[in-house]
């Protein structure tokens, strides 16, 4: 802090008071993030270190003079890219290391409309309108994908066959072969050419792979590239993998997440692919004459050199035993009608078992628990997973239970309109959400705001001191609806009609101390200024009465002593029932001894002592 200040105070630098305001609050958000970082980082563990230590290194590297540099990043990329080929069972491939997981895709489809397009190096987009490309990929493969492709290429959306999924035999998620076949058949005599097919091994949503091995030789038969990607693809290095998984490593290429699935933070993808032609590669973006390019596979190369073979099989592994049956796709969806509200306090109840909320065309919004992709970050153990499974165990009875009582939560509280309203929020995954509104009549619309939310802020407190197991908030952080009480999920033995009956008692009395409150406010202020009022009176009466003179203190006291007055003193009540102000008089006479007696004492402070 101290050198920030010494750069804003050097002379001739001025700055503007808001950019000194956004630039405090840009450090506390630097701030804020570096402790969120730090707290995440605890589950990272050292290859995750060794993979931040890469990016500096490769900072450090990338200064060094030009040969050194090119023997360097030479050797890093090729014995990573042998390590990779050997651990995923993909025999004379080569590698493409980037950023973005689509990348890879990209590339590859270049380098395959240059090999099968001889002109286009010279005559560019022109020879595609001769014969379109076509790509190939599944109903239920990443979404906007294709669209991605078209973009990046300069194709027209009319390059991209979406194939649909099985819907009589086989998993509705995997891509329909028969069906696949019809529509090349159909393009090719439409004058396309068929370039590239898109399959996957792990479909993003559940998990399920294509029949690789029928695809690869439908590919073969029609000349076309096959590309893979998916999750599945990890169990690769796996001792045992199952036939459809081992199918992979005949396809032309195929993408990677290494970091996903081994907890290394930052680490960019990796296409593997295989083609002989070097310069196609080249011209498609494979490869790099630049050095500082092939530095990329700097920090995946220090983690594999420090996880090691068995390492690495060790993380993939215990990803996929967290799963039941690790054979099989170890990724397991739960159906339930509030998918939203399940997988949000699963992830709550649960934070290590990473659970998401996946869209699917034919099931709609499932809860996924995916451990390939977020094991190795989050640090998943056995035991997350059995508190995973008891958490759902508890959690959807009361679900279902909260969900029958809905439409009679819903009814009760019509029955009390219109002191109370039901509030419609289909996103609350509870009982259901109230809002008490007042009855008082001539306010305006500002002072009825303030009552109602007065009402319901000390009728949500009153709710929440009640000794019950049900919960009573002010519902979602972001939520749309103001002033309302939102009443949780609760079990199959609850009495709604007693609860609704309860809200609705504790508003009513809330709304009628409320009212008789202001009421006596109104009665006391209205006594104080009554009481005054006849103080005044009094005072002046008095005066009238004994005179100015006896009013002066030492005047007084002698014409006090010759002559002595009867004063009454008035006793004042205030009757909050009544509200009226009540007097009594008593009458006293002062004798001489008296007086004399009350001056010896009190110094000549007779008079005022005696008023």
């Amino acid at each position: 802090m101290s050198i920030c200040k010494q750069v804003l105070s050097c002379p001739g630098m001025v700055l503007e008071n808001n950019f000194l305001k956004r630039t405090a609050l840009s450090i506390k958000c630097v701030i804020k993030l570096l402790f969120d970082v730090s707290s995440r980082m605890q589950n990272v563990g050292e290859q995750g270190h060794m993979a931040l230590l890469g990016h500096s290194l490769a900072a450090y590297i990338s200064v060094l003079d030009r040969e050194r540099l090119r023997k360097l990043t030479t050797r890093i990329l090729s014995d990573t890219t042998l390590w990779l080929c050997r651990l995923f069972r993909y025999e004379n491939g080569s590698a493409y290391f980037h950023e973005d997981d689509r990348d890879g895709l990209v590339k590859v489809c270049r380098l395959v409309i240059n090999a099968r397009y001889e002109e286009y190096a010279s005559e560019g987009y022109a020879v595609l309108s001769s014969k379109q490309p076509v790509i190939y990929q599944s109903a239920s493969g990443r979404p906007g994908l294709g669209q991605h492709l078209c973009s990046q290429l300069g194709l027209p959306l009319s390059s991209l066959c979406t194939v649909p999924c099985n819907t009589v035999f086989g998993s509705q998620h995997q891509m329909d072969v028969a069906l696949l076949d019809k529509l090349i058949k159909e393009d090719k005599e439409a004058g396309k050419l068929p370039l590239l097919l898109i399959a996957n091994a792990g479909t993003p949503g559940a998990g399920h792979t294509d029949k690789l091995g029928r695809l690869k030789d439908l590919c073969d038969q029609y000349s076309m590239w096959l590309h893979l990607e998916g999750v599945n693809l990890a169990t690769l290095a796996l001792g045992q993998a199952t036939s459809a998984i081992m199918a992979a490593n005949r396809s032309d290429s195929m993408t990677l997440t290494p970091g996903q699935w081994l907890g290394l933070p930052a680490v960019s993808a990796v296409t593997l692919y295989r083609h002989e032609d070097p310069a196609l590669s080249l011209a498609a973006g494979l490869t790099s004459s630049q050095p500082v390019a092939k530095l990329r596979a700097l920090p995946l190369w220090l983690s594999l050199q420090y996880l090691g073979h068995n390492g690495i099989v060790q993380k993939i592994k215990h990803a996929t035993v967290l799963v039941e049956d690790e054979l099989s796709s170890p990724v397991v969806l739960f159906k339930f009608s509030q998918e939203m509200s399940l997988g949000e306090q699963l992830l709550q109840l649960v934070p290590a078992s990473g659970m998401d909320v996946v869209e699917l065309e034919d099931e709609g919004t499932c809860v996924r628990f995916s451990p390939l992709l977020t094991a190795a970050v989050l640090g998943t153990q056995q035991g997350d997973v059995e508190d995973l499974v008891e958490k759902l165990s508890e959690l959807v009875p009361v679900m279902s239970s909260t969900m029958c009582l809905r439409q009679d939560f819903r009814e009760e509280t019509h029955r009390h309109s219109p002191s109370l309203i039901y509030v419609e929020e289909l996103s609350w995954p509870g009982l259901g959400a109230v809002r008490y509104e007042p009855q008082a009549e001539g306010i305006d619309e500002s002072r009825r705001k303030q009552e109602l939310e007065k009402i319901n802020t000390e009728l949500l407190k009153k709710l929440q001191e009640l000794d019950t197991d049900i919960i009573f908030s002010t519902g979602p952080e972001f939520g749309t609806q103001e002033n309302c009480i939102f009443v949780g999920m609760v079990t199959e033995d609850v009495d709604v009609s007693e609860l609704v009956n309860t809200i609705a008692t504790l508003g009513r009395d809330i709304e009628e101390s409320g009212r008789l409150l202001e009421n006596m406010t109104e009665v006391v202020r209205k006594g104080i200024l009554e009481a005054e009022l006849q103080l005044q009176k009094a005072n002046e009466e008095k005066l009238m009465e004994e005179g100015v003179m006896r009013q002066l203190p030492l005047v007084g006291s002698v014409l006090n002593w010759f002559s002595p007055v009867q004063s009454s003193i008035k006793g004042r009540t205030f009757n909050l029932a009544a509200g009226t102000v009540l007097s009594s008089v008593i009458n006293t006479y002062i004798t001489k001894p008296l007086i004399k007696l009350i001056t010896n004492s009190s110094q000549c402070q007779t008079t005022l002592k005696l008023q």
